[in-house]
């Protein structure tokens, strides 16, 4: 590890801890559903947008209709991505000529970017054409971003609120979401980004001389406005199939900075706007506090391991870090704190190959996604995962202090708990459950290019990926085959609304609630104690679950490359 390293790493959050209150403030803004200067140019199309489709953004909905809505309107875009995947072939804005693909290509590929999941079973240069990537996929980078943000205001509403039987418009709040903080962000980065020299066009290839005098065609697009929403959205999916490894999606240092703050802005702003929700933003704070112990706490591991090199290299006299499958223009804690960074948030965008790192290095990028992803999260996604945590956590300490337990002035009772658990429980159960069938079944076998836990790992990081709708991949994994497209669009569903459907029901749930008053025996939720007590749950509950994968994984993989075995 070098001083400039942790210089990158402190000076990376220093930036967005500056950013947290005045993106929180934002994202007030449109949760309370209030103008912003954007109002001026962009209110005549929210509200015309309203007209043509008969809705009323006042007129606010319970939990299960919220859910229902929300699940139509995805269910929608989903069958609309699956056509346009299937029709490629004979739809305009395709120059190279890209015949439609497979139906469990398109299939896995729609569930992917409708859930946020963005997993990429195919090389995007060679499979998808302009307008399946612009029309097909980048609007679920918007729309699944924004379903997340609104996800994440109707639970803040369901702690907020008091005696309610409504937790907002869904209708609304994407809408606000999409027209006034995505749309704006992206048009300034995207034009960062071409200035940066990310291409944009529409022309499918360009042929050019090389300095040593060959010929060579190289496959353009509208790279830098997908790029914008890939990573501000936590989206993750790469116009090409190196992703931000490929210098025309990340050519600069400056650019990898841009994407690794893109990727984590909106999760921190949303920390403070839960706080403020509440009427009490050291709440948010304290869960921020929480977030970043984590997070820190794998950047240092990664960046380690990564910086340490591999010791089977260092026995024939290769000395210095691990430099396998990261570019040059980056090097190893730009590379540890991305890989860090995206899968701490539900992004799965890389700029070097998983599949390179050290066991241990590669673990902790695994281990994040295991944690239910809640360690900043993805846009929304984090932070309502991370609060299904804080129920469980309220709860443990109300068990401590002997009295019903109470989050933010709410009663956590029963109800709550049990939703909180099911939502949980979703993760380890298709992951371990997938990931052994994956282990036993010839399909399954045929998938990994490694053999022994390396492999196995190669297998279990794929599911883990989809069921926590990160997208990242170990690269080592043949996963376009109908088994593994099918099974890990299934995972991605499950990982998406599995979670989502409880945790509406426990915001209608609070919602409903009368406000209690903190109290003498009441348990302290903005300290150090509580702090370490979220931690503390997130650790065993997320993580003690998949001990056993990690063992058989990146453990063993990491004590065979100590031991000088290869596999």
């Amino acid at each position: 590890m070098t001083f400039e390293g942790w210089i990158l790493i402190l000076g990376f959050v220093g930036i967005l801890l500056a950013l947290t209150k005045p993106v929180g403030l934002w994202l007030f803004a449109l949760y309370e559903g209030r103008r912003t200067p954007f109002h001026v140019i962009l209110g005549p199309v929210e509200t015309g947008f309203y007209r043509l489709s008969g809705i009323d953004p006042k007129q606010e909905q319970g939990w299960r209709r919220y859910a229902l809505h929300m699940i139509a309107f995805n269910a929608v875009l989903m069958a609309l991505t699956y056509a346009v995947l299937r029709l490629q072939g004979v739809l305009p804005g395709n120059p190279q000529g890209l015949a439609g693909l497979s139906p469990h290509l398109a299939f896995n590929t729609a569930i992917s970017f409708t859930a946020n999941t963005n997993w990429q079973s195919y090389a995007g240069e060679s499979t998808m054409s302009n307008f399946a990537q612009m029309f097909g996929l980048t609007i679920h980078n918007f729309l699944s971003a924004a379903t997340g943000i609104a996800l994440a205001f109707a639970l803040f509403r369901g702690f907020a609120r008091r005696s309610s039987a409504t937790i907002g418009n869904f209708w609304a709040d994407v809408t606000r979401v999409t027209l006034y903080l995505l749309v704006p962000v992206c048009v300034v980065v995207t034009l960062f980004y071409i200035a940066s020299g990310v291409p944009q066009t529409l022309a499918g290839t360009v042929d050019i001389t090389t300095l040593e005098g060959l010929k060579q065609t190289l496959t353009l697009g509208p790279v830098a406005s997908q790029e914008a929403i890939k990573m501000l959205g936590t989206n993750g999916g790469g116009f090409f199939n190196a992703n931000s490894a490929h210098p025309f999606e990340n050519p600069t240092a400056l650019t990898n900075l841009v994407q690794m703050l893109s990727i984590f802005v909106i999760g921190f702003g949303l920390t403070w706007t839960f706080g403020k929700a509440v009427g009490n933003t050291k709440q948010g704070w304290a869960i921020l506090s929480a977030m970043l112990v984590l997070f820190l706490a794998g950047v240092t591991i990664t960046y380690a391991q990564e910086a340490a090199g591999n010791p089977i290299l260092h026995g024939i006299g290769v000395a210095g870090g691990n430099m396998e499958g990261k570019e040059v223009r980056f090097g190893i804690a730009a590379s540890a704190l991305f890989s860090v960074v995206t899968t701490a948030a539900s992004c799965g965008a890389v700029n070097a190959m998983l599949d390179s790192f050290t066991a241990l290095g590669g673990m902790i990028p695994l281990l994040n996604m295991q944690l239910g992803e809640v360690v900043i999260g993805g846009v929304g996604a984090g932070i309502y995962g991370f609060l299904l945590f804080a129920i469980l956590a309220v709860f443990v300490a109300g068990l401590m202090v002997g009295r019903t337990p109470e989050y933010v002035g709410k009663k956590i009772e029963a109800r709550e708990v049990k939703l909180a658990v099911l939502a949980i429980a979703i993760l380890p159960l298709v992951i371990l459950g997938f990931t052994a069938l994956s282990a036993v079944l010839p399909d399954g076998l045929a998938g990994p290019l490694n053999k022994g836990p390396h492999g196995f790992t190669e297998i279990l990081y794929a599911y883990t990926s989809a069921v926590g709708n990160n997208g990242s991949a170990f690269a080592g994994l043949t996963a376009n085959t109908p088994f593994y497209n099918g099974l890990l669009g299934v995972a991605m569903w499950l990982g998406r609304f599995f979670i989502i459907v409880p945790m509406l029901a426990i915001a209608g749930s609070l919602a409903a609630k009368k406000y209690t008053p903190e109290s003498a025996g009441s348990f302290p939720t903005t300290g150090a104690l509580w702090i370490g007590l979220l931690v503390g749950i997130i650790l065993i509950v997320g993580g003690l679950t998949f001990l056993p994968s990690l063992a058989l994984g990146p453990i063993a993989d990491h004590l065979a490359m100590i031991s000088g075995k290869t596999f």
